[in-house]
C-alpha cells in the first residue's frame, strides 16, 4: 500500500450500490477527509494514523459542477529543485478518477499546502513519456502504486503541480523562521526513514530526488538569510555580531555537506552510504538550527515585523 494520503475513502467506487448507501458512505468519506485536514492545519502538516511518517500536502481545487473551493488530502512525490510535485490521482485503484482530478482539468489554477507554506499552483495533467516515467519512478519508491493500477482499467494520472507563487508562513518573524525549520527537520526525518525502508542496495531514482530536493531547498533557506536577515541584524543590532558569525560559519560547514550529499547520491550511491551521509548533514543541521532559534526566535517575535 503507497504510503499515502491518495488512501481516503474513494467516493464512487461501486456505483451499482443503492444511492442512500452511497450518499451514507460519501458523508463517512467527506467527514475522514476533514479529519485530516484539520489535523495537518493544527500541526503544520504532521498527521498521525495511517499517515504517520508520510509525504502529504493538501489539495484545494474549484469544484467544476459548484465552482466552490474542495480540498483534498493527497500523497506526493517530489519532482525537481524548482519546488515541482507530483501527485497520482490513483483513488486507492477505483474505477473512476477521483473528483479533485475531474476539478483541475475543468480549472488547472489550485491551492497547496505544505504544512510550512501555502501557495499556488499550475496542476499540469503529464502525457506519454513523461507520465510513464514519472509512473515507473513512483512505484520503483513504492510498489503499492503499481497495485493500484492493476487493480483498474484506468490509466492512473500523474500530475504535476507547479508552483507560481507564495510567500513566508503567515505567523510572527521568529514563529515563522521556526516553521520552515521544522519543515526541515520533518524533510530530514522523512528521508531518513524512506532510505532505511528501502533496505540494502542502489538508492533509487526517487530517493535521490528527494536528497537533491531537500539539500536545494535548505541552501536557498540559508542564501535568504545570508542574503537577508543577517546583515539587518548585523546592522540593526550589532551587539549580535558573535551570533551571527557563528551562524555565517555553521552555514558554511552545512553547505559543504550539502554538497558531499548532493555528489554522493548523484553519483550512484547506495542506500548504506548514502543514509550516513544524510545522518552527517542532519546531526549539523539539527545542531545549527537549535541555536538559530535559540538566539533569534526571541528577538524576532519582539521586533514584529522583522529585524530593523
Amino acid at each position: 500500500m503507497p504510503q499515502c494520503f491518495h488512501r481516503h475513502f474513494p467516493i464512487g467506487v461501486r456505483p451499482h450500490i443503492r444511492t442512500s448507501t452511497r450518499k451514507r458512505e460519501n458523508a463517512i468519506a467527506i467527514d475522514f477527509n476533514q479529519q485530516v485536514i484539520d489535523e495537518f492545519r493544527a500541526n503544520r502538516g504532521r498527521v498521525g494514523g495511517m499517515f504517520e511518517g508520510g509525504r502529504l500536502l493538501l489539495l484545494t481545487t474549484t469544484g467544476a459542477r459548484t465552482g466552490l473551493p474542495r480540498t483534498t488530502p493527497v500523497g506526493y512525490l517530489p519532482d525537481d529543485e524548482a519546488g515541482r510535485r507530483l501527485v497520482i490521482a490513483s483513488a486507492a485503484g477505483a474505477p473512476a478518477h477521483p473528483a479533485w482530478y475531474h476539478n483541475i482539468l475543468a480549472d488547472p489554477r489550485v491551492t497547496v499546502e505544505d504544512g510550512v507554506f501555502t501557495y499556488s499552483a499550475n496542476a499540469v495533467v503529464t502525457e506519454g513519456e513523461e507520465r510513464d516515467r514519472l509512473f515507473a519512478r513512483a512505484v520503483e519508491s513504492d510498489p503499492g502504486w503499481g497495485e493500484y493500477q492493476a487493480k483498474t482499467a484506468r490509466t492512473l494520472p500523474v500530475i504535476a503541480l507547479e508552483p507560481i507563487d507564495g510567500g513566508p508562513p503567515d505567523l510572527p518573524p521568529g514563529d515563522a523562521l521556526k516553521a520552515v525549520h521544522d519543515g526541515i527537520r520533518r524533510e530530514l526525518g522523512l528521508i531518513r526513514a524512506e532510505i532505511t525502508a528501502a533496505g540494502p542496495g542502489a538508492l533509487g531514482a526517487q530517493l535521490r530526488i528527494n536528497c537533491l530536493t531537500m539539500c536545494q531547498g535548505v541552501h536557498h533557506h540559508h542564501t535568504a538569510e545570508d542574503g537577508g536577515l543577517f546583515p539587518a541584524l548585523r546592522a540593526g543590532h550589532p551587539e549580535l555580531a558573535p551570533v551571527v558569525d557563528r551562524l555565517s560559519g555553521e552555514h558554511e560547514k552545512v553547505e559543504r555537506l550539502l554538497k558531499e550529499l548532493q555528489k554522493h547520491v548523484s553519483d550512484g550511491a547506495d542506500t548504506v552510504s548514502a543514509l550516513g551521509e544524510v545522518e552527517r548533514l542532519t546531526a549539523e543541521l539539527e545542531a545549527h538550527l537549535d541555536y538559530e532559534e535559540e538566539q533569534l526566535v526571541p528577538l524576532l517575535n519582539a521586533l514584529g515585523t522583522g529585524p530593523a
